[in-house]
């Protein structure tokens, strides 16, 4: 390896710390709380040395949720070959509470944190355009399924925004672990699991005959 690539490869490493080093700091102290500071800090580095990488703490957020979105769109696309759109409306909301329940830190990055939503709703750029692309994959497959009949026809995005609120709710009562303490003689994947069952029976339930 020439001395070229060496440098690139320890600018990627550093750049990999300081995203994993501000990961932990958000889920411990909030991003409110978080400085970049802290974030150098964290890694024994200068905070000059971190805005080399990134402009402020905004943008180490958005390298966070771009990554984040960029996972789960993996997961979702892998779907793209069920070739009937209900059956892969309901692998998408699996895929969705195994993502949640696998990359827990992850999920409250992109969907429970308030303040950095707030930095992307008041940004002109668009820098949500990875979880746009996720949302856009769930509303085809919600018209191929009103295209067919298997959901009533209508507006396919206020019907996407119902299944995801459905299925978000789950995944965040598990993240934040506000159900078990009410449900103590299921364990968490048993709650889960049925939890997804009755919400797709009751989309079964919408086949327009």
């Amino acid at each position: 390896m020439g001395i070229t690539e060496r440098k690139e490869r320890g600018k990627e490493d550093l750049k990999r710390r300081i995203l994993d080093a501000a990961m932990e700091l958000f889920l411990e102290h909030g991003y409110e709380r978080t400085s970049m500071r802290m974030i150098a800090e964290r890694i024994e580095y200068s905070a000059t040395t971190i805005y080399l990488y990134f402009k402020d703490k905004d943008a180490v957020f958005h390298a966070l949720h771009t990554e984040a979105f960029q996972q789960m769109g993996l997961r979702m696309n892998a779907l793209a070959d069920v070739s009937d759109p209900m059956e892969r409306l309901k692998a998408m909301g699996r895929v969705y509470i195994r993502f949640a329940v696998e990359n827990p830190g992850l999920y409250d990055l992109m969907f429970i944190m308030q303040a950095p939503m707030q930095s992307i709703s008041e940004c002109a750029t668009p820098i949500w355009e990875e979880g746009q692309t996720v949302f856009d994959g769930l509303k085809a497959t919600v018209n191929g399924c009103m295209a067919i009949g298997k959901l009533p026809k209508g507006d396919p995005e206020v019907m996407s925004f119902v299944i995801w609120s459905t299925v978000h709710g789950m995944a965040s009562l598990h993240v934040r672990e506000r159900c078990y303490k009410v449900m103590s003689d299921k364990n968490r994947d048993q709650i889960l699991e049925l939890g997804l069952l009755q919400f797709t029976n009751w989309l079964d339930q919408q086949y327009v005959k």
